[in-house]
């Protein structure tokens, strides 16, 4: 099993950035790509945005250039910055750990944290 602990959401006004971190615990060796999803109210989760061990990004294309995914694969964190954050970027962010090296591969098992609330609103 691994575990993932999600931090760093919170309150934020539009405009304004925040760093959410993900920590991964547990068997660890059995993971590879590692990522955010997010869902608000009312839809469905969507991909923010994932990295490989290798260090391959993949992001929905609405999201380029405003966040920016890394990962630590010493201390098996993964990081997600956003920035320029809107109101529609409300939402609980879920951290997420699968068994693809590449994202070309099928995910044969997958493992999800319990999700980090950010608000934008002024």
């Amino acid at each position: 099993q691994v575990q993932l602990v999600e931090s760093g959401g919170g309150l934020v006004q539009p405009g304004g950035s925040l760093r959410l971190s993900c920590a991964a615990s547990g068997s660890i060796f059995s993971i590879n790509a590692m990522g955010w999803y997010r869902q608000a109210p009312g839809k469905q989760r969507e991909l923010v945005a994932a990295i490989t061990s290798g260090g391959s990004t993949n992001y929905a294309d609405s999201l380029k250039g405003r966040f920016t995914i890394s990962r630590d694969n010493a201390k098996n964190t993964v990081y997600l910055q956003m920035n320029s954050l809107k109101p529609e970027d409300t939402a609980v962010y879920y951290c997420n750990a699968d068994s693809r090296a590449h994202f070309t591969e099928q995910v044969e098992y997958d493992y999800w944290g319990q999700g980090t609330q950010v608000t934008v609103s002024s």
